[in-house]
C-alpha cells in the first residue's frame, strides 16, 4: 500500500487530499485500504491508580442523593445538638462557626477530587467519540463502496442486456421478409 494509492482513496472517498486529511482520517483510510477492523471491544481491565478509584468513588458518592440526604442530616443533627441538647455548654453555639469551617474544609477537599474525576471522565469520553467517528467513517466508507460496487454490477448488467437485446434484433432482421396471406 503505497503513498499514491492511500492519497487516490482520499481524493475519492474523503474529496481531499491526503495532507489535508486528519490523522483519525488517515487512520481510517489506511485500515480500510488493508481491509482491517477498527471496532474493538471496551477495555475490560481497571488501569486507574489507587488514587484514581478513590477519587472516582468520592465523587460518585459526593454526587449521590445518599451523599446529600446524609449531609442534610448530620447538619440537623449538629444544629440540633448545638441548639437544644447542649444549651448549658454547646461546643459550638450558633451561629455554627465551627460547622461553617467543616463544610468550607469538605467543600475544598471534595471540589478537586470531582474535578480530577470529571477530566479523566473527559478524557475517556473523548477517546469514546474519536473511536466512534473512526468506525462511523469507516462503515459509512464501506458502504459506498458497496454502493459502487452495486452501480457497477447493474452497469454491467444494463449492458450485457442490451448486447443481448441488440442479437436479437439482428437476428431478427436478417430472417427473410415473411410472406404475406394468399390471395383469395
Amino acid at each position: 500500500m503505497s503513498e499514491h494509492d492511500l492519497s487516490r482513496l482520499s481524493m475519492h472517498w474523503l474529496g481531499k487530499a491526503w495532507e489535508h486529511a486528519s490523522a483519525a482520517e488517515r487512520a481510517v483510510l489506511t485500515r480500510l485500504q488493508a481491509r482491517q477492523h477498527i471496532a474493538r471491544a471496551p477495555q475490560g481491565e481497571d488501569t486507574r491508580s489507587r488514587g484514581e478509584r478513590i477519587a472516582d468513588a468520592v465523587a460518585r458518592f459526593g454526587g449521590s442523593w445518599a451523599f446529600i440526604g446524609l449531609f442534610v442530616a448530620f447538619m440537623l443533627a449538629w444544629a440540633l445538638a448545638n441548639v437544644w441538647l447542649l444549651r448549658a455548654h454547646p461546643f459550638d453555639p450558633y451561629p455554627f462557626v465551627f460547622l461553617n469551617l467543616l463544610l468550607s474544609m469538605v467543600a475544598a477537599l471534595q471540589a478537586p477530587v470531582i474535578m480530577m474525576s470529571q477530566n479523566r471522565q473527559a478524557v475517556r469520553d473523548r477517546e469514546m467519540a474519536e473511536h466512534d467517528y473512526a468506525v462511523n467513517l469507516k462503515a459509512e466508507l464501506e458502504i459506498m463502496g458497496l454502493h459502487e460496487k452495486l452501480d457497477r454490477l447493474r452497469i454491467e448488467e444494463l449492458h450485457a442486456l442490451i448486447a443481448a437485446l441488440s442479437a436479437q434484433v439482428a437476428e431478427l432482421q436478417a430472417l427473410p421478409p415473411r410472406a404475406g396471406p394468399a390471395p383469395d
